[in-house]
């Protein structure tokens, strides 16, 4: 199987090197492709509720008075995530041409020279790391270790080796809510670590589900997916598990109030009564599809009821 994506790359790379050079009128729309904008907006939502809910358990930090602090702060995760997803771009050259939901990033179409993938990845996130280092050494740290688990744990090593990888990428994906409490509380309140929990937990579901609906696709790259693996079947229960473990967690942050209790029991219940539906589905890819679009729904609810509930 590796001899044979060996050879499907090769292909795809020579195809590639054979094709004009295509030119753009506006590169910068390019780079800002290659940093995945709606994964970074997703992500920054997650660092904002981080900042903004650690604000109101910080004693005598005031939201008003350290705007600045909050713009710089978001201004560096971003560039840190932005620069994850274009380093990750840069690394998939490779496989992506297999994929067709991949193969028009502006790394496999030539618009932009890989050379130039690799510095814009690196720039980003130095330059990230840098404006958080101003802000929290500590903040840094966890930004740095988040990029380290994704750009090599994940996308140089396990994302081509094993379907571990999902949730070993999992554990960068739940960063930023750590980095956004830590830009206010370095210390780093139990509240931070269960919202990182939610977000590790959350993320094997999404992302196994996304796998289902492309597991054409995984299994012509050679990545080495859970459901390219294991199945259908496998997956499925995996989801489960992880959506029945997610449920107990998130209501963990009770103390958050009445209001976001019930909805958190409300999403989470709704999410194990879809996924159980998909243990006797015959249509696995809309069922797969449902529960993407689910978790996307998921996410953004139950974080943005954490930033109301304490208006």
């Amino acid at each position: 199987m590796k001899s044979n994506t060996v050879m499907k790359a090769a292909e795809a790379v020579e195809k590639k090197e054979s094709a004009p050079e295509k030119t753009v009128d506006k590169p910068w729309r390019e780079y800002i492709e290659l940093a995945k904008p709606g994964i970074v907006m997703s992500n920054l939502l997650t660092a904002f509720v981080g900042f903004f809910v650690a604000a109101q358990y910080t004693a005598g930090y005031s939201l008003g008075s350290n705007i600045h602090i909050l713009l710089f702060t978001m201004f560096g995760i971003a560039l840190v995530l932005a620069g994850g997803t274009t380093l990750n771009n840069y690394i998939d050259k490779d496989i992506d041409p297999m994929m067709d939901s991949k193969k028009e990033r502006p790394s496999v179409t030539g618009t932009i020279e890989p050379r130039k993938v690799l510095y814009a990845g690196l720039i980003q996130s130095s330059i990230g790391i840098g404006v958080l280092l101003t802000i929290e050494p500590v903040a840094a740290v966890i930004a740095a270790i988040g990029l380290f688990v994704y750009v090599v744990v994940y996308s140089l090593w396990l994302k081509r080796t094993h379907s571990l990888n999902t949730i070993v990428g999992s554990i960068a994906g739940a960063t930023p809510p750590l980095i956004g409490w830590a830009a206010v509380d370095p210390g780093l309140h139990m509240y931070a670590w269960l919202m990182f929990a939610v977000m590790f937990i959350w993320q094997p579901p999404h992302f196994l589900a996304l796998a289902m609906m492309r597991v054409e696709e995984y299994r012509k790259a050679g990545v080495p997916m859970l459901p390219v693996v294991a199945g259908f079947t496998m997956t499925k229960r995996q989801i489960l598990v992880y959506i029945a473990a997610l449920l107990p967690i998130s209501l963990l942050l009770y103390p958050f109030g009445m209001i976001y209790t019930i909805v958190a029991a409300a999403l989470g219940i709704g999410w194990l009564i879809l996924s159980l539906k998909g243990i006797r589905t015959k249509d696995d890819t809309a069922w797969a599809r449902s529960m993407f679009m689910y978790s996307l729904i998921y996410l953004t609810v139950i974080f943005v009821v954490m930033v109301v509930v304490h208006l």
